[in-house]
């Protein structure tokens, strides 16, 4: 393939791993504490034994976005919102995970845990049980944890080390592979669920715009292709 097709063709790439992304989001805008994610991109220098370096584009990362989704009401006494920075820290099987989708439920035992089973921490990593004859839950703005006015737990609201490297785990649940640290930016709403950060029209426009350009590619990576088949004709009459 000859170099000038080189370029054109890594853009492409990246517009279908953008175009996958753009699709994610779109679908998880009625999820619960999801996260919008975006493509990062940056030039790659691939070396070239005859005219030196052959600049192409690179997909190399999604970065997830921090803005607060908006808070609504649902009275539940055990689901929760951080109005602020920071995230649930849940486990996945012995593993630390973080997440901003705060429903939670206790089950037979009494230990809270999210609809994927990850059980609720706090700020030990201990996960968070309630007496299951409890009458009263109260949960404080710092996370205090009380049944019928007895402190119980503390639950943990933590952020990534490295916010700019999270990675999506499962739907709403992200891993923190460089580390979690406690943090006080966030303050609990007990009875509130904080929606998706989507912009659903924002999304749509963007898929938009990916598309064409996609399709400007293909139509560069065709003409150049009758280009060089031309050429080659030319060569061997």
């Amino acid at each position: 393939m000859d170099s000038s097709s080189f370029a054109p063709l890594s853009r492409q790439q990246g517009l279908l791993q953008e175009m996958s992304v753009i699709a994610q989001n779109i679908a998880n805008a009625q999820t619960t504490g999801y996260r919008e994610q975006g493509v990062l991109f940056s030039e790659y220098l691939a070396p070239q034994t005859v005219d030196g370096g052959l600049s192409m584009t690179k997909a190399h990362g999604r970065l997830v976005s921090n803005t607060q989704g908006a808070l609504y009401e649902t009275g539940g006494q055990f689901d929760l919102a951080i109005d602020g920075e920071g995230y649930f820290q849940v486990d996945d099987n012995g593993q630390p995970r973080l997440t901003r989708a705060g429903h939670f439920v206790p089950d037979a035992f009494g230990t809270l845990r999210s609809p994927d089973g990850f059980a609720l921490m706090d700020l030990g990593g201990t996960p968070i049980q309630v007496p299951p004859d409890a009458r009263e839950i109260a949960i404080a703005p710092d996370g205090t944890l009380s049944a019928d006015g007895q402190p119980l737990a503390k639950i943990g609201v933590v952020s990534p080390e490295n916010p700019g490297n999270l990675n999506r785990s499962a739907g709403a649940v992200f891993a923190a592979p460089d580390g979690i640290l406690p943090t006080n930016g966030g303050a609990l709403r007990q009875g509130y669920l904080e929606a998706s950060n989507v912009d659903p029209i924002r999304q749509m426009a963007r898929m938009v715009e990916v598309q064409r350009a996609y399709e400007l590619g293909q139509s560069f990576l065709r003409s150049e292709d009758e280009r060089m088949r031309n050429a080659i004709d030319t060569l061997t009459r």
